[in-house]
C-alpha cells in the first residue's frame, strides 16, 4: 500500500494525481531556429524528404513539438492525396464512360 501511495499525490480536492517523478517533462525546450533551418535543409533532399518526417514523427527521439508537427504534416498530406484522387477520379471517369 505504501508503494502505491508514493506514486500518487492528492490535489486540493482529494483527487489523486500521478507524482512528478513518473511524468514526462511537461515543458520541453522549444525547437531552436537553427534546428528548424537544419530540418528544412534536410527536407530539401530528394527521397530523404519522404522518410525523415516519419522518423521525426514516430522515432521517439525528436522534440515533442517537432514530432507533433510532422504527425500533423503526414495527416494533412494523406488527406490531400485522398482528395486529389477523388478529384482526378471525378474528372477522368466521365471521359472513360464516353468511350463505351
Amino acid at each position: 500500500m505504501e508503494q502505491n501511495e508514493m506514486r500518487h499525490q492528492s490535489d486540493e480536492y482529494g483527487q489523486r494525481q500521478p507524482s512528478t517523478g513518473s511524468r514526462r517533462n511537461e515543458n520541453p525546450e522549444p525547437v531552436s531556429m537553427k534546428e528548424w533551418i537544419i530540418t528544412m535543409l534536410i527536407l530539401m533532399i530528394p527521397l530523404v524528404n519522404l522518410v525523415m518526417p516519419f522518423v521525426w514523427a514516430f522515432g521517439g527521439s525528436a522534440n515533442p513539438s517537432k514530432a507533433n508537427f510532422f504527425k500533423a504534416q503526414i495527416i494533412v498530406a494523406l488527406v490531400g492525396i485522398v482528395l486529389w484522387f477523388l478529384f482526378v477520379g471525378a474528372l477522368i471517369m466521365p471521359m472513360f464512360r464516353s468511350m463505351y
